[in-house]
C-alpha cells in the first residue's frame, strides 16, 4: 500500500483535506468504517464512491485527521484491500455540519471490484437463531459477508447496480441500511424473508417425491425453511440435487453413498475426476480428514476455498465416505459452507455431502435459470434455487498445503478478481490485455497501478466454455472501463485465445505480442513474489504437460534463464517421441513406450524381464506401428514433457495404463503412491529409499539434457523384484527432484567457478555470453503445473536448500496455465515499455548486460512458425499446430 503525503503545504490546526483511497474499497463497508471514525474524531465533511474508488472530503484538527489515515491504514474493513491512499490539504473551508455519506458519482472506472465473501459468523448466528428477524432466511448478507462479483452489473457499486435492483427494501431492512451503527449500514445486497429473493424447491423430472415422515408438508418448520428440509431429506433418500450457489449451479448428494455417487458420475460423465466434499463445521471435518492450523485458516477465511486435505483411514464416528469421492487418491477437496444457503443445508445433514460444479463434464458451470431443466434435469432430480440473478459464473477457489504455504491451484471465488500488486519496476506502463492459455484459462487486465487476474474460465476445447470466456472477457473489460494499448497472447498459433487476440488487435488496432509459453509461466512466478523487475534474472524451471517453445517444438521440462523481457533456454528434459500426437496426452502406454525406445530399449527389457506383465501387457499394444511412426518422424512429435513423463511412470506401474478419463490422473495417481511411501515409518530411517538415476548430458552448444533413460532399468529391475509400487514411485520422485538439483547446481557451478574472464574467450562467443549472463543469477524460479505435485515441490525445494540461491515459488497464483496470463501481461508490458537499465543491457557491446543478446525475443503472433532445424520436429510440430482443432493438438 502506498501512501502519499499532502501534496500541498501541511494541514493547518483546522484545516480541510482530501483523501483518496484506492483499491478494493467498495461494497466492502468502507464509507460506513470511514463515517464511524470520522463521527468518533468529531470531524466533518462526506465519503462517497466514485470510479476511482472512495473520495473523504474531511476537516478538523490536523492530529485528528492524521488518526483517521491512520486507522484507515491500519483496520480496514475485514473484505477491503486498500492499495493507495492520497491526502491533498489546503482546501477551501467545508461549511457543513457533521459527517455524512453521499450519493456515488460516476466517472472513469479505476476502482476494484469486491470479491464474493463467505458468510459471516455474525449472520450465520443470526439465521441459525430462532428469535431473529431472519432466521432461516437463506439469502441474508452484511458489509463483510455475501455476494459481490456474482451480482455486480456496473460500476460503481450500489444496489441499482446489481441483480439486487428489482428487490426493493422493506421498512425494516430500509432502517438498518441508512443506520451507521448497524452492520448492514449501505450493505447493498441486503434483504430479508419480506422484501428479499425466495427459495423454492423445483422437480426437474417427474420424481420421485417424498413419502412418509419425509414428505413435503410433513414438517413443523417455518414455510421459510420448508424448501431446505425438503432438500435435506431428497439427499437422505439418496437423490441428486442441483442447488444454486454463489456462482452457480451446484450438484449435491451424499457423499457416503457409493449407489449415489456412481450415479452422478455417470449422468455428468465424470467417471474418476474427485469430487468436493461440503461439510458442516471442521469438527465433522476432523472425523475424515486430518487438519494443519494453516489448512483450517484457509477453510474458515472469508474466501472459504476449497483446501486439499489428507482423508483419514481410521474413521472412527459417522459414517465412512464413499471410496468413488477419489478415486486411488488419500487427500479429499474439503469446504465449509459459504453460503446461508449451505450452512441452513448441511445443518440438516449428519454426514458431508458432495458438492461439484452443475454441469456436464467439459462445459461451463450453470447460471441461468432458464436453461436449468434443459442442462440439469438429465442428472438432478429437484434444484433448491432462489429468485436472485447471478450475473457471472465464478466457479470454487482450490488451494492446498505445500511446503508450509497455503498455495493457490485454482484462483475463483474469494480470491478473484483482488488486485495483484505489480512488482516494482512497472508503475509507468500503459493498460493492456493478456489473453492468456487454452486450457485452465483466464485474461490478465493490467495498468499502472495493478493486475487484475480473472477467475479461472476453465478449458477452452469446449465451444461454450469458449463463449463463456469471451462474454467474461468483454464484460470485464466494460465493468474496468479498461482500455487497453497493446495485447499479448501465447504464441501457439492454434490457441483459441490466439485467435481471440487476433480478432481484437484487427478490430481495434492494437499491437499484439505473442509470449513464450514457459517463459510466461517463469514471470508469473516472479510477479507472485513481487520479484523487480530491474533485478537479476532468474533460473527458471518450467514443468508442465506442454507447451509450444520458443525454437517451435514441444516444451515442457524446461531450464531457463529469464526476467521479465528475454528467455534464454539452456536446458530440458530429454525430448521423447509422442506417438500419436494428441493421443498420447490420453494414454499413457504410449509414452511409456517411446520412453523405453528412447532409453534402454524395449527388447532389451523384455529380454530381460520375459515375465514382467507390464512388458507382457504393452506387446500387446500395436508397437510395430507406433515404433514406425517414431522412426518416420510421424505424427510423433518429439516433446521435452515433464507430463508425459510421469504418464510413462504411471504406466510402468499400471496405473492408468490404456486410458486417462481426465488430464493429471495418471501423475495424481502416481503423486498417492509416492506420498505413501515417504511418510511410511521406514522411509524416515536413514537411506531408506534411495532416488532413481537420472543422467546429465550437455551438447556442443553447452545446452544441458536431464536424461531419464538410466531410471528405466533401475525402475523395472525393482517391478522384477517385486518390490511395492508405492517405493517405486517415491524413487523416482526423489530422481527426478535430485536431477533437476543437479541441472541448477552445474549452471551455478558456471556462474560461481574460478573461471576468470580471459578464460570466457577460450569458448564460443555465445556460450561466454551465456556464462557472463548468468554471473548476478541469485535466485530460482519454479514454475508450471507439474509443481502442483505436492512432493515433487517440497522433494525438490529440499534439494535446491544448499545451493546459494533464493528458491521462489507460487502461492497466490497459481503454478499451471491458470497464472499464464499474468505472465503474458507483465512480458509485454515490459518489452514494450523499457527501463534505461534494460536499453543498456540490450547493447551488445554492454559490459552490465545480465541476459545474453543473442536471446531470440518472441515474434509477433501473425509471424510465428512450428518450424525447428530438427527436421523431425519441424515435420510434427508443423502438422500438431496446422490442425485447426485444438483437441488435436498435444496437451
Amino acid at each position: 500500500m502506498t501512501i502519499h503525503p499532502p501534496t500541498t503545504p501541511p494541514c493547518t490546526p483546522e484545516t480541510t483535506v482530501e483523501i483518496r483511497v484506492r483499491g478494493c474499497v467498495q461494497g466492502v463497508g468502507f464509507r460506513p468504517t470511514v463515517w464511524q471514525l470520522a463521527n468518533r474524531l468529531a470531524l466533518v465533511g462526506e465519503v462517497l464512491n466514485d470510479g476511482e474508488g472512495v473520495l473523504i472530503r474531511a476537516a478538523g484538527p490536523r492530529e485528528r485527521l492524521e488518526s483517521l489515515i491512520e486507522q484507515l491504514k491500519c483496520d480496514p474493513p475485514p473484505l477491503a484491500q486498500i492499495t493507495d491512499i492520497e491526502v491533498r490539504s489546503g482546501l477551501a473551508p467545508l461549511h457543513r455540519v457533521g459527517f455524512t455519506i453521499v450519493d456515488s458519482l460516476e466517472g472513469a472506472t479505476r476502482t476494484d471490484i469486491a470479491v464474493d465473501a463467505a458468510i459471516c459468523a455474525a449472520c450465520t448466528e443470526e439465521i441459525l437463531s430462532q428469535h431473529q428477524r431472519r432466521s432461516g432466511y437463506a439469502l441474508t448478507n452484511c458489509t463483510h459477508c455475501g455476494p459481490r462479483l456474482s451480482i455486480i452489473r456496473d460500476m460503481p457499486y450500489d444496489r441499482a447496480a446489481t441483480t439486487m435492483a428489482d428487490f426493493a427494501l422493506c421498512e425494516c431492512c430500509r432502517a438498518e441500511y441508512l443506520d451507521p451503527g448497524d452492520r448492514r449500514f449501505h450493505a447493498e445486497p441486503i434483504a430479508c424473508p419480506a422484501c428479499g429473493p425466495q427459495v423454492r424447491l423445483v422437480a426437474l423430472d417427474d420424481g420421485p417425491w417424498l413419502a412418509g415422515e419425509d414428505a413435503i408438508g410433513a414438517h413443523t418448520t417455518p414455510a421459510i425453511e420448508a424448501p431446505i428440509d425438503e432438500a435435506a431429506a431428497l439427499i437422505r433418500q439418496g437423490q441428486i440435487l442441483a442447488i444454486k450457489g454463489l456462482g452457480g449451479y451446484q450438484l449435491a448428494c451424499d457423499a457416503t453413498s457409493t449407489e449415489a455417487l456412481e450415479r452422478l458420475r455417470r449422468l455428468k460423465r465424470r467417471p474418476t475426476r474427485p469430487l468436493a466434499l461440503m461439510v458442516r463445521d471442521l469438527e465433522m471435518i476432523r472425523r475424515y480428514c486430518r487438519l494443519d492450523e494453516l489448512e483450517q485458516q484457509a477453510l474458515c477465511s472469508a474466501a472459504a476455498p476449497i483446501v486439499l486435505l489428507e482423508r483419514r483411514r481410521d474413521e472412527a464416528t459417522g459414517r465412512p465416505l464413499a471410496e468413488a469421492l477419489a478415486p486411488g487418491l488419500d487427500r479429499l477437496g474439503v469446504m465449509l459452507p459459504s453460503t446461508p444457503l449451505h450452512v441452513l443445508l448441511c445443518q440438516r445433514l449428519p454426514f458431508p455431502i458432495v458438492m461439484t460444479s452443475g454441469n456436464v463434464s467439459g462445459e461451463p458451470q450453470l447460471i441461468d435459470d432458464g436453461r436449468l431443466v434443459d442442462s440439469l434435469s438429465t442428472i438432478a432430480s429437484h434444484a433448491l434455487t432462489h429468485d436472485r440473478a447471478i450475473a457471472r459464473r465464478i466457479d470454487d477457489s482450490l488451494v492446498q498445503l505445500a511446503a508450509g504455504k497455503v498455495r493457490m491451484l485454482r484462483r475463483a471465488r474469494g480470491y478473484a478478481p483482488a488486485p495483484l500488486p505489480l512488482p516494482p519496476g512497472f508503475e509507468d506502463i500503459s493498460p493492456g490485455l493478456a489473453l492468456g492459455p487454452q486450457q485452465k484459462a483466464t485474461f490478465c487486465l493490467v495498468d499502472s497501478q495493478r493486475a487484475i487476474l480473472s477467475p479461472h474460465q476453465g478449458d477452452l476445447d469446449d465451444a461454450t466454455t469458449l463463449d463463456d470466456y469471451e462474454r467474461n472477457l468483454d464484460d470485464f473489460l466494460a465493468l474496468y472501463d479498461h482500455r487497453p494499448a497493446w495485447l499479448a497472447c501465447d504464441t501457439h498459433p492454434d490457441y483459441r485465445t490466439s485467435a481471440v487476440a487476433l480478432r481484437m488487435a484487427d478490430d481495434a488496432d492494437l499491437p499484439l505480442d505473442a509470449i513464450g509459453h514457459h517463459h510466461a509461466h517463469i514471470a508469473a512466478c516472479l510477479a507472485d513474489n513481487g520479484y523487480p523487475r530491474d533485478a537479476a534474472p532468474v533460473l527458471g524451471i518450467a514443468l508442465d504437460g506442454l507447451g509450444l517453445g520458443e525454437d517451435g517444438g514441444l516444451w515442457g521440462g524446461e531450464f531457463l534463464l529469464a526476467d521479465y523481457r528475454h528467455c534464454q533456454r539452456l536446458g530440458s528434459l530429454k525430448s521423447v517421441a509422442m506417438p500419436g500426437a494428441g493421443a498420447a496426452s490420453r494414454e499413457p502406454w504410449r509414452n511409456l513406450l517411446a520412453q523405453l525406445i528412447a532409453g534402454p530399449g524395449l527388447a532389451a527389457l523384455t529380454q530381460r524381464h520375459p515375465s514382467l506383465g507390464v512388458l507382457k501387457r504393452l506387446n500387446q499394444k500395436p508397437i510395430d506401428t507406433l515404433t514406425g511412426m517414431i522412426e518416420a518422424g510421424l505424427n510423433s512429435p518429439l516433446a521435452s514433457s515433464c507430463g508425459r513423463l510421469f504418464d510413462a511412470v504411471a504406466a510402468a506401474l499400471e496405473l492408468c495404463f490404456d486410458h486417462q478419463h481426465h488430464e493429471g490422473e495418471a501423475p495424481m495417481a502416481l503423486e498417492a503412491l509416492a506420498a505413501r511411501a515417504l511418510k511410511s515409518p521406514q522411509s524416515r530411517s536413514s537411506g531408506a529409499i534411495t532416488p532413481y538415476p537420472f543422467a546429465l548430458h550437455r551438447t556442443q552448444d553447452g545446452h544441458r539434457i536431464l536424461d531419464p533413460a538410466p531410471m528405466w532399468t533401475a525402475l523395472f529391475d525393482d517391478l522384477a523384484d517385486g518390490k511395492h509400487t508405492p517405493l517405486i514411485a517415491a524413487r523416482f520422485h526423489l530422481g527426478l527432484a535430485q536431477g533437476l538439483g543437479e541441472v541448477v547446481g552445474d549452471m551455478l557451478d558456471d556462474v560461481v567457478g574460478d573461471m576468470q574472464d580471459d578464460a570466457l574467450d577460450e569458448v564460443s562467443n555465445d556460450n561466454a555470453r551465456r556464462l557472463s549472463s548468468t554471473r548476478n543469477v541469485e535466485a530460482v524460479a519454479l514454475s508450471g503445473g507439474c509443481f502442483h505435485n505436492r512432493t515433487l515441490l517440497e522433494l525438490t525445494l529440499k534439494c535446491l536448500a544448499p545451493l546459494p540461491v533464493q528458491v521462489l515459488t507460487h502461492h497466490q497464483v497459481p503454478a499451471n496455465d491458470g497464472g499464464i496470463a499474468l505472465g503474458q501481461a507483465l512480458i509485454a508490458a515490459a518489452r514494450r515499455h523499457p527501463l534505461a537499465s534494460d536499453q543498456a543491457s540490450d547493447s551488445p557491446t554492454s559490459a552490465t548486460s545480465t541476459i545474453s543478446t543473442t536471446t531470440t525475443t518472441a515474434p509477433s503472433i501473425a509471424t510465428v512458425t512450428t518450424a525447428t532445424t530438427a527436421s523431425n520436429n519441424a515435420q510434427e510440430t508443423g502438422h500438431v499446430s496446422g490442425n485447426s482443432r485444438t483437441d488435436h493438438f498435444p496437451r
